[in-house]
């Protein structure tokens, strides 16, 4: 989990440089369909894609179409919000994923968590209204904001619904066919945007952010989480996505942004707690569900 919040965070300011430069459904439809293929290569050199991991492929529709939805508003948020505030918003995902975990899993929190997962609200909260309480009470918020909020609950939703679902599947299996349909279903809902789309013509950017998510920010965050949800409690896995604010910060400053102001920052400090808190045990983490 630690390697894939730096994956993840790459794709947060590599994404805002490529945005307005291609459609987000087009790119996303892209970044699927060379991910499958990746991973399904993998798979098919290691053994680790039989047909059998093909049973009930209902369950690959729902964690595609979810994983699908996060990308496509993601980007299509960073055509207007900025990188560190969509990923400080992406740190609300361990408080939604918590509740969802309740729901399909029966998974309880204890009081240091639900602390935990408060401090880190709070953080998020923070940043993306730019440490202006004006701005909270008047709950001002951006249209790129507001529409990665809905990706972030269809991601908070995975986590534990791809647990829920899992039936022994090894681990490429499982990942190759989750992103076979968010590609399929990706490209149904935005197929006039991908024919229209001049992929000869496209900035270097774009080339250069779209090997960046089909190698980290799709296939490597896909294989890494869904290793880490057969092994930890959801809300253990989601705490990670704390750090990604921070490397996010880094990322920008290494392609020459500014840093955020001081009291912003403030608000990535306690998300810092908060994560310092859920790592924490309480308890031995569960068994690892077998891998077929």
């Amino acid at each position: 989990m630690l390697a894939f919040s730096v994956c993840v965070a790459g794709s947060f300011s590599l994404g805002a440089l490529a945005a307005n430069e291609i459609a987000p459904v087009a790119m996303n439809a892209a970044r699927f369909w060379l991910a499958a293929a990746m991973i399904g290569g993998a798979g098919l050199i290691m053994g680790g894609v039989s047909a059998s991991s093909f049973r009930a492929p209902w369950r690959y529709v729902l964690l595609g179409g979810f994983f699908g939805c996060y990308f496509v508003t993601m980007f299509e948020a960073l055509k207007t919000a900025s990188p560190i505030n969509t990923s400080a918003l992406f740190t609300l995902v361990p408080v939604m994923s918590a509740g969802f975990g309740w729901l399909l899993l029966r998974q309880r929190l204890t009081r240091r968590m639900t602390l935990a997962l408060a401090i880190g609200a709070l953080g998020a909260v923070w940043v993306i209204f730019r440490a202006d309480l004006g701005a909270v009470v008047r709950l001002e918020i951006g249209r790129g904001e507001q529409i990665f909020f809905l990706g972030s609950i269809s991601y908070a939703l995975y986590a534990p619904l791809s647990r829920r679902l899992h039936r022994g599947e090894a681990t490429l299996a499982y990942t190759f066919w989750t992103m076979l349909f968010a590609a399929a279903l990706v490209t149904l809902w935005g197929w006039e945007a991908v024919l229209a789309t001049d992929w000869m013509h496209l900035p270097p950017i774009v080339w250069i952010t779209l090997t960046y998510i089909v190698v980290f920010a799709s296939a490597a965050t896909l294989v890494l989480i869904n290793i880490a949800i057969q092994r930890l409690p959801t809300a253990k896995v989601m705490a990670y996505t704390y750090l990604i604010p921070s490397w996010v910060i880094l990322w920008e400053l290494a392609l020459g942004a500014q840093a955020p102001p001081l009291l912003v920052s403030a608000g990535f400090g306690l998300t810092l707690v908060a994560l310092g808190l859920l790592l924490r045990d309480d308890a031995p983490a569960p068994p690892p569900v077998p891998a077929g």
